[in-house]
């Protein structure tokens, strides 16, 4: 009996060449495409390319509605770390609770064995253990483990990934020789903030102007005046509007007394993290210390470090080198080898 299979379908070439994959392996293959925000021109074409992509797939398609949870869930949790002084990852609490949570629910209630998405990461089992493992993907450029980390047992046993062994240019040459779909290209920004402006969003989804405050160094010396807390990220030198003798950058926000610290680039390092929410994927828990490779940023080059479990909901790492404008909201993920570890949200 073939197994059934739920594929996301965005109506791209990455789903696109999924689907194709999947039936040449022989599973009974549905694609469905989930609406998480407002409805309008955008999410509808979004519809409109799924729908097509499937049709000349020969394969049947649903649309589900879940735009409350993601708004609960997805953009509650932004605009909340956001007005707390954070730097949030939508797309990592999104992937933990809409597309491997709620569409994973709805895979199951309806009788399919898995769900499986574009992706360019690997899932093993580990035969001596049982335990289902998040590898990277084949493409070294394109791989998309970091903001799978969050994934469980659970889901990793009922997801699949068909082009974690594939690069994102075998899979491009792939379907335009098949003529399966057009090349929309990648998506660059948050998919409910398509201009950027993140701060225009919250203030008009909160209806909360934020107010002016201080610019001050570390010693808390006035530099200026700021246009509102949640305009500004760790890190962040361009856009200050300040006329200064040398660059700084945004160290912290002090959300309490409404101010951005500012410091010189050489502050901005530091050697340690904690990590909350945490997630671990080769096991259940470190009893020990342990070497691995930290990513605090998906595009952060992995570092050496030792992380730490504290207890049940705290990790503890440290790294070999200082790092660069640590930011708390994002994700650090640990990497042994090709292989996550797992990972929190920094605090």
């Amino acid at each position: 009996m073939q197994k059934k299979v739920m594929l996301g379908m965005s109506g791209g070439i990455d789903s696109a060449m999924s689907a194709h994959v999947l039936k040449n392996m022989g599973y009974d293959v549905t694609a469905v495409n989930c609406c998480f925000y407002k409805s309008g021109s955008d999410s509808e074409k979004a519809v409109e390319d799924a729908a097509r992509a499937a049709e000349k797939l020969n394969l049947p398609f649903e649309v589900f509605d879940l735009r409350k949870p993601f708004y609960e869930k997805v953009i509650e949790n932004f605009i909340d770390v956001y007005k707390k002084g954070g730097t949030p990852n939508p797309c990592i609490v999104c992937n933990k609770n809409l597309k491997f949570g709620a569409m994973l629910d709805l895979a199951l209630e309806r009788g399919f064995d898995y769900i499986a998405t574009g992706h360019y990461a690997r899932i093993e089992k580990d035969e001596n253990s049982g335990r289902y493992l998040l590898r990277k993907g084949a493409d070294p450029i394109k791989d998309q483990s970091y903001v799978l980390y969050c994934l469980t047992q659970h889901q990793l046993s009922h997801t699949l990934f068909p082009l974690g062994d594939f690069s994102k240019d075998e899979v491009k040459s792939r379907v335009s020789e098949m003529e399966l779909v057009r090349d929309k290209g990648e998506s660059q920004d948050i998919c409910f903030v398509p201009d950027g402006d993140y701060a225009a969003f919250i203030e008009k989804e909160t209806g909360i102007n934020f107010p002016e405050g201080d610019f001050v160094t570390t010693d808390g010396r006035v530099l200026g005046t700021h246009k509102g807390i949640i305009r500004y990220t760790v890190g962040q030198r361009k856009g200050l509007g300040l006329a200064l003798p040398a660059p700084m950058y945004v160290k912290e926000k002090d959300t309490e007394n409404n101010r951005v610290v500012l410091c010189s680039n050489e502050n901005l390092f530091t050697t340690e993290l904690y990590a909350e929410d945490i997630n671990l994927i080769t096991c259940d828990r470190l009893d020990l210390p342990l070497r691995v490779k930290a990513k605090v940023r998906y595009k952060h080059a992995e570092q050496w470090a030792t992380v730490t479990q504290v207890d049940d909901y705290l990790l503890h790492i440290v790294f070999d080198e200082p790092q660069r404008a640590i930011a708390k909201g994002q994700s650090v993920v640990l990497y042994s080898d090709d292989y996550v570890v797992g990972g929190g949200t920094i605090i």
